[in-house]
């Protein structure tokens, strides 16, 4: 992905973004300091360079049911790119499995599930995960609590001449 040179507007623009999605254009421009077509103009840039990938509603797990996370370690037998792709495809087909990222180190990937109960979990972990093709091992570690939930990442408009 090509780096692209973001300005101080710019950067106010994707951190209040990422705080709010649903803000208005017209407040958008208010709070970043410009008027509403050129701030318009600047999001749909942002959004055609990949720098504002889409934009979610911030579901709360518990409240439609789903009650466990668990992070699970998970080992390949082979780590040949056509493998590792194989197996993100392959994760990526699973609803439960609501992050996937591959790692340098002793794991290939971890990723995170969501499951109504533990019982629905290890159905899940017997019957897809730990039997899919090219895994070795996985681990899991349940979720007791999150203590922080911020997607994306930290926005210093103040402390940036651009990045």
């Amino acid at each position: 992905m090509v780096q692209v040179k973001l300005d101080r507007i710019d950067l106010k623009i994707l951190r209040d973004l990422q705080d709010n999605g649903r803000m208005t254009n017209v407040e958008l421009a208010k709070r970043v300091g410009i008027s509403p077509p050129p701030c318009l103009r600047r999001v749909r840039t942002l959004e055609q360079t990949d720098c504002i990938r889409g934009y979610h509603a911030d579901i709360n797990p518990t409240a439609l049911g789903f009650g466990v996370t668990v992070f699970a370690n998970v080992g390949l037998h082979s780590q040949a790119e056509s493998d590792l792709v194989a197996f993100e495809a392959l994760v990526q087909s699973w609803p439960e499995v609501r992050e996937c990222h591959m790692l340098a180190g002793e794991t290939d990937f971890l990723i995170k599930i969501v499951a109504p109960d533990w019982d629905r979990y290890q159905k899940f972990l017997t019957s897809r995960l730990t039997p899919a093709p090219n895994v070795s091992v996985v681990k899991s570690a349940l979720a007791i609590r999150t203590g922080t939930h911020r997607p994306g990442v930290p926005i210093d408009v103040e402390g940036s001449s651009a990045a």
